[in-house]
């Protein structure tokens, strides 16, 4: 789902469904049957400047309808449409004169709803795919007859649905788009909010504009100022403690919140004992210089790690950090007088990692599933519908610095989750350290900038090492730097040989306790960037 209020949760539970923001006159629904690029269709579409809101699939009629929608996309999904159980939508969503584009198995729905033949292609379709238009408009105008496109299915549809014309082929997939040019009725078989599909956008910009009518209005700025009012009219005179960890999420939204209400803010940082090295005084010294608000900081490392004696699985490790940053929020909560609201920098990932009604759970994040029933604070989540990348977008408009901005992402658990099993005072300080080295030199090298994420992670392993003639049985360090644009996929980055090389010899040669180091060449998915 896309943000109440302009992105604004109020309240400790995920919404149902969510309304459009003040101010945003026109927007377009896309609704959800469990595809994996659904979150990726939803970004595509604002990066055209068009206000959308996710919804799940069986939304009701009168719900859509009292959004005013411009239009409707139906996402792709694992389903197959002719099985019992299949995800569907009601007909008569197709009669109510808003346009609509069916992405993969949208199409497919569509096309068996309205009378087309659906059925499993006798050669499947996975990846780059070379696509043939047969009819330009409206869909392809102003693109070439022969294009690269980005398939992933295992049916087809065999014959549209009456009133529907065929928009273009592929050699095994007769309809790879088709369109009821009356109704405003739209297909396409492939991705277009991938990025494999190099046309995506343009096609997308053309049932946006010239088919639904929209106008690029959502912009950053306008974000930005919706969400400052919303914060205001909310708040009202009360006060607002926001978690502040020096990441560009937090910081962003102690902007926008600052912006908003003022002398009501009053920021919190907390020293969990699980920040990487020097951060704690990083952030205080970065605080001090950028933001106007009141800092509170606490010194949490000893009860924090006590909570967490003997604790190994990482969900536990999650809902107890959760829980305690609650309990110590409260606590100082009840010093400032009239503080009804905690303030955080949840984004989009962590809602979907976190589990939701149409996506698994991967792995709970201590400011979404680690939040206790019992908080009494209710939550002020201004982008919990926004990607890292729009985030950037929304602190340079707010005019934080480049040091924010750029800063790398970090777990709220910190090194609680790269620490692999029981966490001690010695594994935390040689995770420590070893970060510390793979940074400096990713800094002094000029990589710092081209990753988007670099950290170390101790496993709970050991193996045997010989230093000094003798012979050592200790703990390895796995490296992990990434490249990615909005943390939901990633790439390995693929660091130069003698950089690794003098980063794994620094690590052996400083970091106690250490006799080997290994490089994660794993992306996401299968893998997700952190280890835990």
């Amino acid at each position: 789902m896309i943000p109440e209020v302009s992105g604004i949760i109020w309240g400790k539970m995920e919404p149902t469904v969510p309304h459009r923001p003040t101010g945003v006159r026109e927007q377009v629904v896309i609704l959800d049957f469990g595809g994996q690029y659904t979150q990726l269709i939803a970004r595509r579409v604002r990066e055209c400047q068009v206000f959308c809101e996710i919804l799940p699939y069986d939304t009701p009629l009168p719900a859509i309808r009292a959004r005013q929608p411009k239009g409707i996309i139906l996402s792709g999904g694992p389903a197959s449409v002719y099985e019992p159980n299949a995800p569907r939508v009601d007909p008569e969503l197709f009669l109510m004169g808003i346009p609509v584009l069916g992405i993969c198995y949208g199409l497919q729905l569509m096309a068996y709803l309205l009378g087309g033949e659906v059925q499993p292609a006798e050669e499947r379709e996975y990846g780059r795919t070379l696509l043939t238009v047969v009819h330009s408009e409206p869909l392809f105008d102003q693109l070439d007859y022969h294009l690269t496109c980005w398939m992933s299915h295992g049916d087809h549809v065999q014959t549209p649905p009456p009133g529907f014309v065929i928009l273009a082929e592929t050699e095994n997939t007769p309809v790879a788009a088709t369109g009821d040019l009356q109704r405003n009725l739209f297909g396409v078989q492939f991705h277009p909010e991938v990025s494999h599909t190099v046309f995506g956008m343009h096609l997308l910009r053309n049932f946006l504009y010239t088919v639904c009518g929209c106008q690029p209005l959502w912009t950053t700025r306008n974000f930005i100022d919706e969400t400052i009012e919303a914060i205001r009219q909310r708040v009202g005179d009360a006060h607002v403690l926001c978690a502040v960890s020096g990441g560009i999420d937090s910081c962003t939204v102690a902007g926008l919140v600052q912006r908003a209400i003022g002398e009501q803010l009053t920021c919190i940082f907390v020293d969990h004992g699980l920040l990487r090295k020097g951060e704690a005084e990083q952030v205080r010294e970065l605080f001090t210089q950028h933001f106007p608000s009141r800092l509170i900081f606490v010194d949490a490392r000893e009860r924090f790690l006590n909570r967490l004696q003997g604790v190994v699985d990482p969900e536990q490790k999650r809902r107890l950090i959760g829980e305690e940053f609650v309990r110590v929020f409260e606590e100082h909560a009840d010093e400032i007088g009239d503080c009804q609201y905690l303030a955080q920098g949840t984004l989009y990932p962590d809602v979907i990692e976190s589990g939701t009604r149409l996506a698994a759970k991967i792995k709970t994040h201590h400011n979404v599933g680690g939040l206790p029933e019992w908080m009494r604070m209710e939550l002020i989540e201004p982008l919990r519908y926004l990607f890292k990348d729009e985030v950037r977008a929304v602190a340079q408009e707010l005019g934080l610095p480049p040091s924010i901005v750029w800063r790398q992402p970090f777990p709220g658990p910190g090194l609680a989750v790269r620490v692999l099993g029981e966490i001690t005072g010695e594994k935390l300080e040689q995770v420590r350290e070893a970060d510390a080295i793979l940074n400096e030199e990713l800094e002094r090298t000029g990589w710092a900038r081209r990753v988007w994420q670099a950290f170390a992670v101790l496993p709970d392993v050991r193996s045997v090492g010989v230093m000094g003639d003798q012979r050592t049985y200790q703990h390895p360090i796995v490296l992990r730097v990434v490249h990615s644009e909005d943390a939901m996929t990633a790439e390995p980055a693929e660091l130069p040989w003698d950089l690794l090389l003098r980063i794994a010899n620094r690590i052996v040669n400083e970091v106690n306790g250490v006799n080997r180091v290994l490089y994660d060449l794993s992306s996401k998915p299968p893998a997700t960037i952190e280890w835990e």
